[in-house]
């Protein structure tokens, strides 16, 4: 798979499992994201060490290790070798949760397809095991809303951000339109994976919550992921606003 394939299947999946964002025409379609959030787990064919390795040979380098162990996550900051999106990729470590949810996701994940656990296409095909149960997701949302938020949606996308320089816009105008069709801001610098570095102005845009049927046939309105909106203070030119994304004491070597 080329990465342009690839980029243009994350964000198909993405919108047609947020159909709110695919909807959205506050600025050109053809403008891409400035960068692409996805999470995995540290278990299986799903590491972050398996996925780069994939992702490396459609042309992602990796730029930057960060650990956020209030978080429970290691993240990797991909670049491509264009001037599209870039990928960050967090990493939830099962280590972090207690032995109950810690085996309960485990026992999820052991149920996928090995059809599904393989190849380029492992972050955009969806789930891979069977639907958890609602008792089984609020287990593990109290233990981690990350490792609820996989045991539903799989390895995936979970937010785009977007340079509110590349849009042509300041935030104030952006985040007005946002609210106007329903979409409104959460406080602070977070996005439900990680936390934005304080040399940026951030904002995160829940999607509007949808209807989601678990194993038992019971339905319920679940948030599953958002958009971003991000702006440097102080607009430079150099670098990409995805480089300065991550809070640089996080950041890591990886041995």
């Amino acid at each position: 798979m080329q990465r342009q394939e690839f980029a243009q299947q994350l964000w198909l999946d993405y919108v047609h499992t947020h159909p709110d964002i695919g909807a959205l025409r506050l600025w050109p379609l053809s403008t891409a994201a400035e960068y692409l959030t996805l999470v995995t787990l540290n278990y299986g064919p799903f590491t972050a060490a398996a996925l780069t390795g994939n992702l490396a040979h459609m042309g992602y380098r990796p730029m930057g290790h960060y650990a956020m162990a209030d978080k429970g996550l290691l993240v990797h900051l991909l670049a491509p070798s264009d001037d599209s999106s870039w990928l960050v990729l967090a990493e939830l470590q099962m280590g972090t949760l207690s032995k109950a949810p810690r085996e309960a996701i485990e026992g999820l994940v052991q149920q996928s397809h090995p059809q599904d656990c393989k190849g380029h296409n492992l972050l955009c095909r969806g789930r891979p095991w069977p639907m958890p149960s609602w008792a089984l997701y609020q287990q593990l949302q109290q233990a981690h809303p990350l490792a609820a938020w996989i045991a539903v949606m799989g390895p995936r996308l979970h937010h785009a951000g977007f340079d509110c320089g590349q849009l042509g816009e300041p935030m104030d105008t952006l985040d007005q339109r946002l609210n106007e069709v329903g979409m409104p801001s959460l406080q602070g610098q977070q996005n439900g994976v990680f936390t934005v570095s304080s040399l940026l102005d951030h904002r995160f845009y829940p999607t509007t919550p949808q209807k989601t049927v678990f194993a038992d046939g019971d339905e319920h309105r679940l948030c599953l992921g958002g958009l971003a909106l991000v702006q440097k203070h102080v607009e430079d030119n150099h670098e990409r606003i995805a480089d300065l994304l991550l809070p640089h004491h996080t950041r890591c070597e990886m041995a």
